[in-house]
């Protein structure tokens, strides 16, 4: 693995995993107070996921509601949609911004074919419902209108079978682009059955990617349509030293466009130990370059802009602010871990983690510089 330079070293008192600081999440004392939400309260969610549009505004999932805060995560509403009672690891929420979000679940456990689809344009005061012909979909919007929905229909003996989906009114509708379903009509076989498929990353409403894993060793699974999910061609990327005898895999949510052009991938290398190879593109896709450095671990990474992003690996953070070309290490105070959950982070200085210990208890941290100093800002 390539020594990974420059860096810096943000070093302070170790507290550990299970240990919960009493210390309150630092805001200056004369900082006014948010504007209440129209919802009610909820104190202290055992939140499953975050996503935050700012240092303040925020989404968050239970394993039964939908909440939103407004005060960087400190106050909690309940906005989820009319006769929802379950949500948890199944439900699907995806946001444009604070006000337009979509939320998906299943209509039933036993059936591939059918979900619900809630869409608020009032940052979830009130909702609307479609009928949507997908139960379990990695889901995307572009804007107000136009998405994406990479519909799981079913994993056996190394293969995955999906379809593709688009809309063009904001998630009323939804017409089926391609499947690579042999027992469906029409079915394609440009998006081989064979390998997971962990994610949709569009560019536009013509060009995206699907990738995943064919846990084939040198073999990403990696393909891109570029006529609106008709068809669809495999993409080769230059693979680092030792590649070839490693399982390359792209989780959900690790590969991303920041905009039409710019774009990045984590994927990750397993063999007798777990690295990550960070990919970019400024063109669209069109070709991608291979970061200098190796990170070691496997953790999750968060893209947050053309030049900068954060990865979680154990007990460290890896921080860049120039689209990959180098790495910073961040040392936490609270040791994280195996217990880190979730990670969400708005730009290279404020961010959240959820952390989940053996016991059950989830205690969302905020971190305000950098991730070297974090405070829990809910713990049931």
């Amino acid at each position: 693995m390539k020594q990974l330079l420059p860096f810096i070293f943000l070093l302070s008192l170790a507290l550990g995993a299970c240990n919960v600081p009493s210390t309150p999440a630092p805001y200056a004392p004369d900082t006014p107070a948010p504007p209440k939400i129209d919802a009610p309260l909820v104190e202290a969610p055992a939140l499953i996921s975050v996503q935050f549009i700012n240092s303040l505004d925020g989404w968050g999932v239970t394993e039964s509601q939908v909440l939103r805060t407004n005060d960087g995560g400190i106050t909690w509403y309940n906005v989820t949609p009319p006769n929802v009672t379950a949500a948890g690891y199944q439900a699907n929420l995806a946001l444009i911004d604070n006000a337009q979000a979509w939320l998906h679940l299943p209509a039933s456990q036993n059936d591939f074919t059918s979900g619900i689809l809630y869409r608020t344009s009032d940052g979830g005061l009130s909702w609307t419902s479609f009928p949507v012909p997908f139960a379990s979909a990695d889901l995307h919007f572009l804007d107000a209108k136009n998405g994406w929905a990479l519909a799981d229909l079913g994993v056996g003996a190394g293969s995955n079978a999906v379809a593709i989906f688009q809309t063009t009114d904001g998630g009323a509708t939804w017409t089926q682009k391609f499947t690579n379903d042999p027992n469906l009509a029409g079915a394609g076989d440009t998006l081989p059955l064979g390998g997971l498929k962990a994610g949709i990353a569009p560019v536009s409403m013509q060009a995206a990617f699907v990738y995943g894993v064919t846990y084939a060793p040198g073999a990403p699974y990696l393909f891109r349509t570029d006529d609106g999910g008709a068809t669809w061609s495999p993409v080769s990327l230059p693979l680092p030293p030792g590649a070839e005898n490693a399982e390359l895999g792209i989780e959900r949510g690790q590969m991303k466009f920041l905009s039409p052009s710019d774009g990045f991938i984590a994927m990750r290398l397993t063999s007798s130990s777990y690295q990550l190879a960070i990919y970019v593109t400024h063109d669209g896709g069109n070709s991608w370059a291979l970061t200098p450095n190796l990170l070691p671990g496997s953790g999750s990474a968060d893209f947050l802009s053309a030049q900068e992003a954060v990865i979680s690996s154990g007990d460290q953070f890896f921080v860049t602010r120039d689209a990959a070309r180098t790495w910073s290490i961040v040392l936490p105070d609270v040791k994280f871990g195996d217990t880190l959950a979730g990670m969400d982070f708005v730009d290279t200085m404020t961010g959240w983690v959820i952390t989940l210990d053996p016991g059950g208890r989830r205690v969302m941290y905020r971190s305000t510089d950098g991730g070297a100093t974090w405070f829990p800002v809910v713990a049931p």
